[in-house]
């Protein structure tokens, strides 16, 4: 009777945690699961740098974690369709090719430089990071390659413009 919060309070709190979260469907695509794996382990990168004698290393999981967190956000909530200037599949990529990259590096500095159990933890976690962010960038190129094969040219065009091209040839 002296309650303060509304009945359906605590109902509305859950539905807007529920829209922070990814969807069913986006988190059991190929793409969700691929972010959700790449937040999971850069997290797990960055409390291992921070808890090692490595922790010149930790910005790197650190950054990693955010920019994946927002890109897990975007897709998920289709703030990507919204704005049509930035090219996402090419951001994306250029993400996960460098982030393998960087991601390698530092675990193998990690493991080979550095003595301590945290150390050695993060550099596992970093190449398993790095087999995710290469098969990301893998799949994302051959997405890619296949827009760009298919996305410039419609074939009734193509045959409009090969027949002009002939026909002037022959004559």
């Amino acid at each position: 009777m002296g309650d303060i919060e509304a009945p359906n309070s605590t109902g509305q709190q859950q539905s807007v945690f529920q829209s922070i979260l990814p969807s069913k469907e986006f988190a059991s695509s190929r793409k969700g699961m691929l972010l959700i794996a790449e937040v999971g382990l850069s997290f797990i990168s960055f409390v291992c740098f921070a808890a090692s004698t490595a922790a010149a290393f930790v910005t790197f999981p650190l950054l990693e974690f955010l920019v994946a967190l927002f890109l897990l956000f975007a897709y998920s909530t289709k703030f990507n369709e919204r704005f049509k200037g930035f090219l996402w599949p090419l951001m994306d990529f250029m993400r996960c090719v460098t982030a393998s990259i960087i991601y390698f590096i530092i675990s193998i500095i990690a493991i080979s430089k550095y003595v301590d159990g945290s150390s050695k933890a993060a550099g596992v976690f970093g190449f398993i990071a790095t087999i995710v962010f290469a098969l990301d960038f893998y799949l994302i190129f051959n997405e890619l390659a296949n827009f760009l094969k298919q996305g410039g040219e419609s074939t009734e065009e193509t045959s409009r413009q090969q027949d002009e091209f002939s026909d002037s040839d022959s004559d």
